[in-house]
Protein backbone atom coordinates (compact mmCIF):
# COMPACT_ATOMS: atom_id res chain seq x y z
CA UNK A 1 0.00 0.00 0.00
CA UNK A 2 3.07 1.96 0.80
CA UNK A 3 2.04 6.11 0.97
CA UNK A 4 0.33 7.78 3.31
CA UNK A 5 -0.08 7.89 6.90
CA UNK A 6 -0.99 4.16 8.46
CA UNK A 7 -1.55 3.34 12.45
CA UNK A 8 -2.63 -0.37 13.12
CA UNK A 9 -2.97 -0.45 16.88
CA UNK A 10 -3.57 -3.82 18.40
CA UNK A 11 -5.21 -4.71 21.49
CA UNK A 12 -3.03 -7.96 21.74
CA UNK A 13 -0.95 -10.57 20.23
CA UNK A 14 -2.89 -14.24 19.17
CA UNK A 15 -3.19 -17.43 20.84
CA UNK A 16 -0.36 -18.83 18.60
CA UNK A 17 2.53 -17.53 17.44
CA UNK A 18 1.10 -18.22 13.76
CA UNK A 19 -2.14 -15.79 14.81
CA UNK A 20 0.35 -12.60 15.64
CA UNK A 21 3.05 -13.53 12.79
CA UNK A 22 -0.43 -12.98 10.12
CA UNK A 23 -1.01 -10.00 12.23
CA UNK A 24 2.10 -8.79 11.76
CA UNK A 25 2.00 -9.35 7.75
CA UNK A 26 -1.22 -7.18 7.65
CA UNK A 27 1.26 -4.54 9.05
CA UNK A 28 3.95 -5.17 7.02
CA UNK A 29 2.48 -5.20 3.67
CA UNK A 30 0.79 -1.63 4.35
CA UNK A 31 4.37 -0.65 3.63
CA UNK A 32 4.71 -1.76 0.01
CA UNK A 33 8.12 -3.07 0.71
CA UNK A 34 9.09 -6.78 0.15
CA UNK A 35 11.12 -6.45 3.18
CA UNK A 36 10.59 -3.88 5.08
CA UNK A 37 12.94 -1.98 7.49
CA UNK A 38 11.10 -1.97 11.04
CA UNK A 39 12.28 0.00 14.04
CA UNK A 40 10.95 -1.54 17.33
CA UNK A 41 11.09 1.01 20.44
CA UNK A 42 11.05 -0.98 23.38
CA UNK A 43 10.90 1.82 26.11
CA UNK A 44 7.90 0.98 27.65
CA UNK A 45 9.23 -2.50 29.32
CA UNK A 46 12.60 -0.87 29.87
CA UNK A 47 14.59 -2.12 27.12
CA UNK A 48 14.42 -5.62 28.86
CA UNK A 49 16.72 -7.88 26.70
CA UNK A 50 13.98 -10.50 26.86
CA UNK A 51 12.04 -7.76 25.19
CA UNK A 52 13.78 -7.10 22.19
CA UNK A 53 14.64 -10.87 21.60
CA UNK A 54 11.15 -11.82 21.18
CA UNK A 55 10.90 -9.03 18.40
CA UNK A 56 13.60 -10.13 16.94
CA UNK A 57 12.40 -13.69 16.62
CA UNK A 58 8.74 -12.64 15.19
CA UNK A 59 10.16 -10.21 13.32
CA UNK A 60 13.51 -11.39 11.71
CA UNK A 61 12.21 -13.75 8.99
CA UNK A 62 10.32 -11.20 6.93
CA UNK A 63 11.90 -7.57 7.72
CA UNK A 64 15.11 -5.94 8.62
CA UNK A 65 15.15 -5.13 12.41
CA UNK A 66 16.61 -2.65 14.20
CA UNK A 67 16.33 -1.28 18.02
CA UNK A 68 15.70 2.66 19.71
CA UNK A 69 17.33 2.21 22.93
CA UNK A 70 16.97 5.62 25.14
CA UNK A 71 19.40 3.93 28.07
CA UNK A 72 22.05 5.86 28.59
CA UNK A 73 21.01 8.44 26.02
CA UNK A 74 19.43 8.26 22.59
CA UNK A 75 21.83 7.89 19.77
CA UNK A 76 23.18 11.02 18.05
CA UNK A 77 21.20 9.77 14.68
CA UNK A 78 18.08 10.05 16.69
CA UNK A 79 15.97 11.81 13.62
CA UNK A 80 17.40 9.92 10.70
CA UNK A 81 17.25 6.43 12.74
CA UNK A 82 13.51 7.03 12.99
CA UNK A 83 12.84 8.73 9.82
CA UNK A 84 14.66 5.83 7.79
CA UNK A 85 11.84 2.96 8.63
CA UNK A 86 9.24 1.85 7.19
CA UNK A 87 7.59 0.56 9.61
CA UNK A 88 7.94 1.47 14.03
CA UNK A 89 6.80 -1.00 15.92
CA UNK A 90 6.27 0.33 19.90
CA UNK A 91 6.27 -2.48 22.49
CA UNK A 92 3.43 -2.84 25.12
CA UNK A 93 4.63 -2.18 28.88
CA UNK A 94 4.35 1.08 31.24
CA UNK A 95 2.78 3.34 28.99
CA UNK A 96 3.16 6.53 31.32
CA UNK A 97 6.66 5.69 31.75
CA UNK A 98 7.12 5.24 28.52
CA UNK A 99 5.73 8.61 26.64
CA UNK A 100 7.60 10.47 29.72
CA UNK A 101 10.87 9.39 28.26
CA UNK A 102 9.56 10.02 24.81
CA UNK A 103 9.04 13.87 25.88
CA UNK A 104 12.10 14.88 27.67
CA UNK A 105 14.16 13.20 24.32
CA UNK A 106 11.64 14.90 21.61
CA UNK A 107 11.04 11.33 20.22
CA UNK A 108 7.37 11.78 20.54
CA UNK A 109 7.41 14.58 17.64
CA UNK A 110 9.91 12.25 15.69
CA UNK A 111 7.11 9.79 15.41
CA UNK A 112 4.49 12.26 14.61
CA UNK A 113 6.54 13.58 11.70
CA UNK A 114 7.78 10.03 11.15
CA UNK A 115 3.85 8.92 10.58
CA UNK A 116 3.59 11.81 8.33
CA UNK A 117 6.12 11.09 6.17
CA UNK A 118 4.59 7.78 5.83
CA UNK A 119 6.02 5.38 8.61
CA UNK A 120 3.45 2.68 9.48
CA UNK A 121 3.00 2.87 12.87
CA UNK A 122 2.09 0.23 14.82
CA UNK A 123 1.85 -2.31 18.06
CA UNK A 124 0.02 -3.68 20.72
CA UNK A 125 -1.25 -2.57 24.21
CA UNK A 126 0.74 0.50 25.55
CA UNK A 127 1.82 0.22 21.39
CA UNK A 128 -1.87 0.82 21.03
CA UNK A 129 -3.53 3.35 22.96
CA UNK A 130 -0.05 6.01 23.06
CA UNK A 131 -1.77 6.99 20.32
CA UNK A 132 -4.78 8.10 21.24
CA UNK A 133 -5.86 11.46 23.04
CA UNK A 134 -7.08 8.82 26.21
CA UNK A 135 -6.17 5.27 26.88
CA UNK A 136 -7.15 2.81 29.84
CA UNK A 137 -3.28 1.86 31.32
CA UNK A 138 -2.13 -0.29 33.87
CA UNK A 139 0.89 2.40 34.28
CA UNK A 140 -0.65 3.36 37.68
CA UNK A 141 -0.74 -0.11 38.87
CA UNK A 142 -3.34 -3.21 38.48
CA UNK A 143 -6.43 -1.66 39.39
CA UNK A 144 -6.52 0.15 36.00
CA UNK A 145 -6.82 4.15 35.37
CA UNK A 146 -7.54 6.27 32.22
CA UNK A 147 -4.79 8.41 31.09
CA UNK A 148 -5.21 11.24 29.05
CA UNK A 149 -2.09 12.68 28.30
CA UNK A 150 -1.24 10.14 25.27
CA UNK A 151 0.11 11.52 22.00
CA UNK A 152 -3.24 12.40 20.31
CA UNK A 153 -2.44 11.07 16.63
CA UNK A 154 -6.04 9.81 16.85
CA UNK A 155 -8.94 10.74 18.54
CA UNK A 156 -10.53 9.88 21.98
CA UNK A 157 -9.71 7.01 23.86
CA UNK A 158 -8.40 3.35 23.47
CA UNK A 159 -8.31 -0.14 25.40
CA UNK A 160 -7.13 -2.81 24.41
CA UNK A 161 -6.97 -6.57 25.84
CA UNK A 162 -10.75 -6.08 26.02
CA UNK A 163 -11.30 -10.07 26.43
CA UNK A 164 -8.35 -10.88 27.50
CA UNK A 165 -8.40 -9.05 31.09
CA UNK A 166 -11.10 -9.56 32.89
CA UNK A 167 -11.08 -6.07 34.46
CA UNK A 168 -10.63 -4.76 30.74
CA UNK A 169 -14.05 -3.94 29.80
CA UNK A 170 -16.34 -3.19 33.11
CA UNK A 171 -13.31 -0.84 34.17
CA UNK A 172 -13.74 1.08 30.38
CA UNK A 173 -17.14 1.39 30.63
CA UNK A 174 -16.70 2.77 34.46
CA UNK A 175 -14.44 5.43 33.34
CA UNK A 176 -16.62 6.48 30.53
CA UNK A 177 -19.99 6.70 32.04
CA UNK A 178 -17.80 8.41 34.38
CA UNK A 179 -16.70 11.50 31.98
CA UNK A 180 -13.53 9.74 30.45
CA UNK A 181 -13.92 10.60 26.39
CA UNK A 182 -15.38 7.53 24.17
CA UNK A 183 -13.62 5.27 22.00
CA UNK A 184 -12.56 2.34 20.93
CA UNK A 185 -11.86 -1.26 22.50
CA UNK A 186 -9.79 -4.14 20.92
CA UNK A 187 -10.07 -7.62 21.91
CA UNK A 188 -6.60 -9.78 21.65
CA UNK A 189 -5.64 -10.33 18.22
CA UNK A 190 -7.48 -7.66 16.62
CA UNK A 191 -5.78 -4.76 14.90
CA UNK A 192 -7.37 -1.29 13.94
CA UNK A 193 -6.34 0.18 10.66
CA UNK A 194 -6.05 3.77 10.58
CA UNK A 195 -5.48 6.06 7.59
CA UNK A 196 -4.64 9.36 8.48
CA UNK A 197 -7.37 9.91 11.46
CA UNK A 198 -10.10 7.57 10.10
CA UNK A 199 -10.63 4.19 11.27
CA UNK A 200 -11.02 2.30 7.81
CA UNK A 201 -10.69 -1.66 8.90
CA UNK A 202 -10.72 -4.12 11.58
CA UNK A 203 -9.12 -7.18 11.56
CA UNK A 204 -8.21 -10.20 13.34
CA UNK A 205 -6.33 -13.14 13.54
CA UNK A 206 -8.53 -14.67 16.42
CA UNK A 207 -11.60 -16.38 15.53
CA UNK A 208 -14.78 -14.53 16.91
CA UNK A 209 -12.62 -11.39 18.62
CA UNK A 210 -12.90 -7.89 17.02
CA UNK A 211 -13.27 -4.70 17.97
CA UNK A 212 -16.08 -2.27 19.60
CA UNK A 213 -17.12 1.42 19.70
CA UNK A 214 -17.58 2.37 22.88
CA UNK A 215 -19.34 5.10 24.56
CA UNK A 216 -21.92 6.36 27.30
CA UNK A 217 -24.88 4.49 26.11
CA UNK A 218 -22.46 1.45 25.18
CA UNK A 219 -20.95 -0.47 23.03
CA UNK A 220 -21.12 -1.50 19.37
CA UNK A 221 -19.65 -4.74 18.27
CA UNK A 222 -17.48 -3.34 14.60
CA UNK A 223 -16.97 -6.64 12.13
CA UNK A 224 -13.98 -7.51 11.47
CA UNK A 225 -11.88 -9.28 8.51
CA UNK A 226 -10.36 -12.56 9.29
CA UNK A 227 -6.62 -12.84 8.26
Amino acid sequence: MAAGRHIVGLGGGGDTREQSLRLHRYIFELTGKERPRVLVIPTATAESDSTIAMYFEFFALEADVSVLRTFPWPPEDLRSRMLDQDAICVGGGNTANMLAIWRVHGIDALLREAWESGVVLFGASAGMICWFEAGVTDSFGPQLEGMRDGLGFLPGSACPHYDGEERRRPRYRELIHGGFPSGLAADDGVGLHFEGTELTEVVTCRPGATAYRVDADGEERLPARDL
